[in-house]
């Protein structure tokens, strides 16, 4: 009986589809999160009669076969990417990105890492790093005795200082685009990493090749649904207590024939 292999994956698989929701909630106030989906494929068939199989008795070619399905699993768990609502904070490094790319931080084993989120702060020496301390691409150092800050759409930071009258440019911001955003792999605190799935980074200036743009004193949303994931949830418990329900008729029925004098 094959029914307790095929009922127990149904359960491991909607388990798994309860650990992404719950993964998604708990991430509901993060800055620029995107929420995960699960997957699922079916796995291969027991090919009992095989599709256009000749019939022995008259010839005739039968039009389906048959063939018994051995269960499910879990074939991706990918972001569903959307574009968060922009929270104003009002902070001078707080940026959000409006449409596609990431801002490029460096790791300290000199890697590089890809995030959305714009809190963004100055070390001891005025370098501009996240929140973890990493430096921000491409290093640009705020002096100390700098008044204020300005960062336009474009990136470009300009400093107004006590003795001068016209603001001074610093540097300027790049983002950074992918072929397939989906494909980058999630470390944790909001960073990203390329992968061969994901294409090369191309990094470029805010505004242009289809980049996104910079918007100072802002932060972006998460874009988890709290409805959708609540509605997901009561489904996945649904079908987790309906394969349990699978898998205690397939026990009765065995012990059923086990009984049988």
């Amino acid at each position: 009986m094959n029914a307790l292999q095929i009922a127990a994956s149904g359960m491991s698989a909607q388990q798994m589809r309860v650990d992404v929701v719950a993964n998604n909630l708990a991430n509901m106030s993060t800055t620029g999160f995107n929420p995960r989906r699960a997957d699922f494929a079916d796995l291969h068939y027991q090919q009992l009669s095989a599709p256009g199989t000749v019939s022995a008795q008259d010839g005739s070619i039968l039009p389906t076969g048959v063939q018994m399905g051995m269960g499910v699993r879990p074939s991706s768990v990918s972001m569903v990417l959307g574009q968060g609502a922009l929270a104003a904070t009002g902070g001078d490094l707080d940026l959000a990105i409006e449409g596609k790319g990431y801002l490029e931080v460096t790791l300290p084993s000199g890697g590089a890492a890809y995030t959305r989120d714009g809190a963004l702060k100055r070390s001891a020496d005025g370098l501009i790093v996240n929140a973890d301390g990493y430096q921000v691409a491409p290093g640009i150092t705020v002096p100390t005795d700098a008044k204020s800050i300005a960062i336009n759409a474009d990136g470009e930071i300009w400093a107004s200082f006590t003795n001068q009258v016209q603001p001074q440019l610093l540097g300027q911001l790049t983002l950074t685009g992918f072929t397939n955003d989906k494909g980058l792999e999630a470390i944790g605190s909001n960073l990203f990493v390329e992968t061969p799935a994901s294409g090369t980074a191309n990094p470029g200036t805010p505004g242009l090749d289809s980049l996104g743009t910079l918007r100072q004193g802002y932060l972006e949303e998460s874009t988890v649904d709290s409805v959708r994931e609540v509605t997901e949830l009561i489904k996945a418990q649904r079908g987790y207590e309906l394969n349990a329900k699978v898998i205690t008729a397939a026990d009765q029925m065995l012990s059923a024939t086990t009984q049988v004098r």
